[in-house]
C-alpha cells in the first residue's frame, strides 16, 4: 500500500540535520509497518496530480494555521474534499487534523486557553493514551459526521474519525521526546510560556505511546478501522 505524505510545514533548520523534515518522520513511522511512501511538500506547492495517485494520504503538522492566507491552503482543502468524496483514506496530524476538519466544514481557532506542549494524556474510549503535543490552535467545531474518539479537559476534539474515510489527531505520534526538547529550545522560547516549556523538557524521559498509536494509524489505512 502506498501512502502519500502531504508535508504542510518544515521542521526548524536547527533540528533538521539530527531529525530530518516532517515528511521523513512519517516515512520512518509508516515504512516500519510495511507501507511504501512518497512525500509531497504541499507547503511549497508540490501537489500530487490527483487523489488516486496513492492508496491513502497523511497530512503532517505545520507552524502555519489552517486559517492562514497562504496559497497552498485552499488547494489542500480542495484536495481533502476530493479524497473524501472518493473515499481514499486520510490521516491528519496536528495541522493535518485541523485542516481536514476545516475543509469539511469545521472550525479552527487559536485557543484562548493557550498552549499544550510536551507529554500529554488523552482519554480514548476509556483508554489513556499519552502523546507529545505542540499546539495552540484547536478544532473548536467539528464537521457533520465527525465523531470524537479522543479528548482531554484542554482539548475537547483531540482525535476525530470520519466513518472509514479519515482519522485525525491533534497531538504528534511522530514526535520523539528528543525532538520535543529541541523544539522547546529552538522554537518555543519567547512564544510558549517558559513554565510549559520547562515542564515539557522535564518530562522527556517519561514514556509515550508513539508505537502503539502508529500501529493504530497503520490499522486505519489497512482495515479502515481504529
Amino acid at each position: 500500500m502506498k501512502i502519500g505524505i502531504l508535508q504542510a510545514g518544515h521542521s526548524p533548520d536547527a533540528l533538521k540535520d539530527d531529525w530530518g523534515d516532517y515528511g521523513s518522520f512519517f516515512e520512518k513511522m509508516l515504512g516500519d509497518r510495511g507501507f511504501d511512501t512518497a512525500v509531497y511538500s504541499v507547503v511549497d506547492m508540490d501537489f500530487p496530480q490527483g487523489v488516486q495517485d496513492c492508496d491513502g494520504w497523511l497530512i503532517t503538522g505545520s507552524r502555519h494555521g489552517a486559517y492562514d492566507d497562504l496559497p497552498f491552503i485552499p488547494l489542500l482543502e480542495d484536495f481533502i474534499r476530493s479524497a473524501f468524496a472518493a473515499a481514499v483514506p486520510m490521516v491528519g496530524v496536528c495541522f493535518g487534523h485541523q485542516i481536514i476538519a476545516q475543509a469539511l466544514g469545521g472550525k479552527v481557532e487559536k485557543f484562548a486557553g493557550g498552549w499544550a506542549v510536551g507529554r500529554t494524556e488523552y482519554d480514548m474510549g476509556g483508554e489513556t493514551v499519552v502523546l507529545n503535543a505542540w499546539h495552540q490552535d484547536q478544532v473548536t467545531a467539528i464537521p457533520d459526521g465527525a465523531e470524537v474518539c479522543a479528548s482531554n479537559d484542554f482539548c475537547k476534539y483531540a482525535a476525530l474519525v470520519y466513518d472509514t474515510r479519515a482519522f485525525t489527531v491533534q497531538p504528534h505520534p511522530e514526535f520523539e521526546p528528543g525532538f520535543v526538547k529541541g523544539l522547546a529550545e529552538t522554537r518555543g522560547r519567547g512564544v510558549v510560556p517558559d513554565p510549559l516549556l520547562d515542564a515539557a523538557i522535564d518530562n522527556t524521559d517519561r514514556p509515550v505511546d508513539n508505537a502503539a498509536f502508529a500501529q493504530r494509524i497503520a490499522r486505519f489505512f489497512n482495515e479502515r478501522k481504529l
